[in-house]
């Protein structure tokens, strides 16, 4: 069953943690993030304030918008604070951010990673948020505003005689641990016939619902190779022993997901824009340790880079 929430616009609480495949991502830590583990919980959103011009793009009546959330277990990414109940992460300060501006109230959902575009197309959710990575294999059926940039990286143990893999035929014969439902999946999946080319044995592509599940794995040597968020990489590194974060393989815009065709993208955009001009969007960066993340305005869908 899926718990359903209400959030005003100064916390998003939750009596049941759901665990599910996420992240988020930027390469420099700051002191906050990085204290031992200890989720940030300083509140850069609350005196926030609502924005007229951006409010009028809305489509008219909208005072209610439901949110769908994936709970990634750490951070940057979706979690909860000390208290058990309270989500925290950079893609909910972003939302409730937003959600100030524009000055509307959010019904906060949690849902699997995998399960949230689906459900757009059917307005069970008016958007997501959760690091998706926009791609222009996902922009055929879903809108998006970006707010970050982030993308993909590999991460492996200490003693991996691996150095960093700018060509995926470096993962040929090794098993390779990433999110369900994920573009890191989709890459690897698209990718595998690159070992056949070459005439070499295909990696083993090993997909987890859980952050938890893809961490025992690469420490108990049952993986190898970690693909997934740049940021979210970098926190792991910083708070688990034996790790060694290899390189970024692709860069990707990151933003919230809507049903395409959607009249909510025009206002989001102005919203992001304006957190970024009133130093709102700086905060959350620095809040988080992914300052190396900042874009300098908000666009909507645009085309995946090639690199």
């Amino acid at each position: 069953m899926r718990t359903r929430l209400f959030m005003p616009f100064i916390a998003i609480t939750s009596a049941t943690l759901l665990v599910t495949a996420c992240g988020s991502g930027g390469p420099d830590a700051s002191a906050e993030a990085a204290d031992s583990g200890r989720v940030p919980a300083t509140d850069v959103v609350s005196a926030e304030k609502k924005d007229a011009a951006a409010a009028r793009l809305l489509p008219a009546g909208t005072t209610r918008l439901t949110v769908a959330i994936s709970v990634g277990g750490t951070p940057p990414g979706t979690t909860y604070l000390s208290d058990g109940k309270t989500l925290t992460g950079q893609d909910v300060d972003f939302t409730k951010a937003v959600a100030k501006v524009l000055g509307v109230r959010l019904k906060v959902e949690q849902a699997s990673f995998e399960a949230i575009l689906p459900a757009l197309d059917s307005g069970k959710y008016d958007f997501g948020a959760s690091n998706f990575g926009v791609t222009d294999e996902r922009r055929r059926t879903i809108d998006f505003v970006t707010y970050v940039n982030d993308g993909q990286g590999f991460v492996t143990r200490k003693d991996s005689k691996l150095s960093e893999v700018t060509d995926l035929k470096q993962l040929c014969g090794l098993n390779v641990a990433t999110g369900a439902g994920t573009t890191f999946e989709a890459t690897l999946e698209e990718n595998k016939h690159l070992c056949a080319d070459a005439g070499k044995k295909a990696y083993q592509v090993q997909t987890y619902a859980e952050p938890s599940a893809i961490w025992s794995s690469i420490q108990q040597g049952r993986s190898d190779v970690v693909m997934s968020t740049i940021n979210g990489l970098r926190y792991a590194v910083a708070h688990q022993s034996g790790l060694r974060f290899l390189n970024e393989y692709h860069r990707l815009d990151v933003g919230f997901a809507f049903k395409k065709g959607t009249k909510l993208a025009p206002a989001f955009q102005a919203a992001v824009n304006r957190l970024i001009a009133d130093g709102t969007y700086d905060r959350i960066l620095k809040k988080w340790g992914t300052t190396g993340s900042a874009i300098e305005t908000s666009r909507i869908s645009p085309p995946e880079p090639k690199n």
